[in-house]
């Protein structure tokens, strides 16, 4: 070492900057995000079951002093005005609001108490852990008890917005989910195939394709292709697109599937095959066909075994369960519905503008 010259010597890692590589900090740090998330969404659950105790009991109070003291509509006005002014700013106590509060007390003060329940807004169950705009929904659009409970259920398992729980009532959800025709209970293991069977709905709406009754598989494959995001939105929870046309080889030869999906909770490479006509028994062959070579080529040895799934434009119970059974690999033949466009004369075809000569109509109105 030159005369003179210090050496130099490089600062030794700080306890605090070890700690923060450390696997057993990033592991504290996971946990206490974890209990954080779960405390604040207690905190959520915990005022939105206040929230909905006192328009119970707010609509208890008016049901019965109108019931016991005959005191009509001219009471709630009355009430509506004292209470905002009572409590300015506020939004719940508008007059469409308290009477849905009454209304929300005459449906559900029917329910009778459960054992061990100790006060009469227990009994209310999930509907009490579902936001207050939820629950006008569901008394706006569906008269049953049960079915009410059902989206509430699925409300709170999935977190669905006040809208999307108004989609999925609309488009009757609940008689369509693990309504599919399908072999699963004796190709998949009992926790999976129930999972895999809830999963699919019967028949598959799409109602945002508007495509003629004799339509093809490619103009299917196309609206569905092009409305990737709604499609996605209808199959639920879970599906990954991977493409269209999907290519795979089999000794030399190339092979096309319609669509490829993985699905995250199945842990399986779902296989969509598109029919524009009814199911033929000879379409479960082709679709073991796709099942075989993806489990071959695709599947890693974690997931569990890939599912078919024939969309149909109509399939009969009996012929497809024929089909499906004695295959050892899980498949379903589900229906799908679209828009229908109504065919046209032929002597008006040439009248109507095409789609070129709309656009740029649309374009000099924008301009």
């Amino acid at each position: 070492m030159p005369k003179g010259k210090k050496s130099k010597t490089l600062p030794a890692k700080s306890k605090e900057s070890e700690l923060f590589l450390n696997k057993d900090y990033v592991s504290t740090l996971a946990q206490l995000k974890e209990t954080i998330q779960q405390c604040q969404l207690k905190a959520i659950t915990a005022a939105n079951k206040e929230l909905v105790r006192l328009y119970w009991m707010v609509g208890k109070t008016i049901v019965e002093k109108q019931e016991n003291h005959g005191w009509g509509s001219n009471f709630i006005d009355k009430l509506v005005k004292d209470l905002q002014n009572a409590f300015p700013g506020i939004e719940g106590f508008s007059r469409t609001n308290v009477f849905r509060m009454r209304a929300f007390y005459r449906e559900y003060k029917i329910i009778p108490l459960a054992v061990g329940q100790i006060n009469e807004i227990e009994h209310l169950g999930i509907l009490a852990q579902i936001p207050w705009s939820h629950n006008v929904i569901l008394m706006e659009k569906l008269d049953n008890i049960e079915d009410r409970i059902w989206y509430a259920n699925k409300t709170l398992k999935h977190n669905w917005s006040r809208d999307t729980l108004g989609t999925w009532i609309d488009s009757q959800l609940h008689q369509r989910e693990g309504q599919a025709i399908t072999n699963f209970k004796t190709t998949l293991p009992t926790p999976q195939s129930d999972l895999a069977q809830q999963t699919l709905k019967d028949p598959f709406l799409f109602d945002f394709l508007t495509l003629h009754k004799d339509h093809q598989e490619k103009d299917l494959e196309d609206g569905l292709v092009s409305h990737i995001q709604k499609f996605l939105l209808e199959l639920g929870q879970g599906f990954a697109f991977l493409g269209r046309q999907y290519q795979i080889t089999v000794e030399g030869d190339p092979y096309h599937i319609d669509l490829l999906f993985y699905h995250v909770k199945l842990r399986s490479f779902i296989v969509i095959e598109l029919k524009a006509r009814a199911f033929k028994p000879e379409d479960a062959g082709q679709l073991n066909f796709y099942l075989s070579a993806v489990d071959d080529i695709l599947k890693h040895p974690s997931d569990h075994p890939t599912i078919g799934i024939l969309l149909c434009k109509t399939r009969k119970k009996i012929k497809a369960e024929y089909a499906f059974r004695h295959i050892d690999r899980p498949m379903a033949a589900i229906e799908y519905e679209t828009m229908l466009t109504k065919a046209v004369p032929e002597d008006l075809k040439s009248s109507l503008p095409t789609i070129e000569e709309i656009e740029t109509e649309l374009q000099k109105r924008g301009e």
